[in-house]
């Protein structure tokens, strides 16, 4: 018999918040409005596809949390200097990683190797409550 531990829901709300940080913080700076509801609709970075393989343990929590924070690393990188070779393998690994658990991440790390100076998204969080 094998003993297998739940993720906590603290760690299951850590998992979705990055998740929702590529779509709030990351995807605007590189792709337009209608990309980024495109990728809403195929599923990428979504648990709720029906691919998808993460049973909810702690070890599967920890492996996709884990891989999130280094792509998500790797492409602020990217995106802060220009080039992506120093960190492609690292970025490879945690795609292939996420893929592992049905998680689709379709993208090269070339592909943020431009990033926008000032998004205008409705993705992006609002700055203030005030609207103007």
């Amino acid at each position: 018999m094998k003993m297998m531990y739940a993720v906590t829901p603290e760690q299951e709300n850590y998992m979705h918040y990055l998740l929702n940080y590529f779509y709030s913080g990351i995807f605007p700076y590189y792709f337009d409005d209608e990309q980024i509801r495109q990728f809403e609709e195929w599923g990428i970075l979504s648990l709720d596809h029906e691919r998808v393989t993460y049973n909810g343990t702690m070890k599967e929590a920890f492996h996709i949390i884990s891989a999130l924070q280094s792509l998500i690393t790797v492409i602020e990188w990217i995106g802060e200097r220009g080039k992506c070779e120093p960190y492609e393998w690292l970025f490879v690994r945690n795609q292939t990683i996420l893929a592992r658990y049905g998680i689709t991440f379709p993208f090269q790390a070339n592909q943020f190797a431009k990033k926008r100076a000032f998004p205008c998204s409705q993705y992006v969080p609002a700055a203030s409550e005030w609207v103007m």
